[in-house]
């Protein structure tokens, strides 16, 4: 073999090697992620929280006790929206209510315990 066809071999080997780990990166790092959808059952966490506002302000026996239950609904209407902005930077995807897809894929994750822990963080 010449001198020149080897060195035709090499510079045509590494642009592949390139080319294939360009390939690679841009699916790691753009493809991917893209196709993950994150999903969160809103209303169930809505629920919960509503049931235990209830609960709370049911057994509440003074004013103390029912503006305490006030406070602690205020916040949490304050604290939803917020946590509903961040879920999308924390998992790096796109966010959709859990009613909105009709059946779960392989690249689907489901959000609504991390949004649960998100809104009773104080």
């Amino acid at each position: 073999m010449s001198p020149g066809t080897k060195s035709l071999l090499l510079n045509a080997g590494m642009a592949c090697a390139i080319v294939l780990g360009t390939l690679a990166a841009y699916d790691r790092v753009v493809v991917r992620p893209s196709q993950l959808i994150g999903v969160v059952d809103v209303a169930e966490v809505y629920r919960q929280k509503e049931a235990e506002f209830t609960l709370i302000l049911t057994r509440a026996a003074s004013e103390g006790e029912r503006e305490q239950a006030m406070r602690m609904a205020r916040s949490f209407a304050q604290r939803l929206p917020l946590a509903l902005e961040e879920l999308p930077r924390d998992c790096g995807c796109l966010v959709v209510l859990k009613t909105a897809v009709a059946a779960p894929a392989p690249r689907t994750v489901d959000l609504t315990a991390h949004l649960r822990r998100k809104v009773e963080a104080p």
